[in-house]
């Protein structure tokens, strides 16, 4: 394979990877994204287009999220809930530290 064919391959890969954003998040309480139960822990969030993966070990569950940007950059990392109707929390949202970065789960 010549340079020239290889060359393009990476570059679509690599646009393709840059597109998805990812975080960690620190949760203090159980809550709901979805229909999964999130226990307190340390997450991580990749999200690619309007999907949000949230993973740690095992665990891990996909949920529609919605990206906005912000006027300020968030001072530290926030982790808004919700009560649900189950009556357990839910995530509403979380808002990026260091970022102007909010990702908004849909409920």
């Amino acid at each position: 394979m010549t340079m020239r064919k290889v060359l393009p391959f990476f570059l679509i890969a690599g646009l393709a990877v840059a597109s998805a954003r990812s975080y960690t998040v620190s949760l203090f309480e159980p809550a709901m994204v979805g229909a999964t139960e999130l226990k307190p822990g340390e997450y991580k969030i990749e999200v690619n287009d309007q999907t949000a993966v949230i993973r740690k070990g095992k665990v891990q569950t996909e949920s529609p999220v919605k990206v906005e940007e912000g006027d300020t950059r968030f001072a530290t990392t926030v982790v808004r809930y919700v009560p649900g109707a189950d009556g357990k929390a839910r995530i509403q949202e979380i808002r990026i530290g260091g970022t102007k970065t909010r990702l908004v789960f849909e409920m």
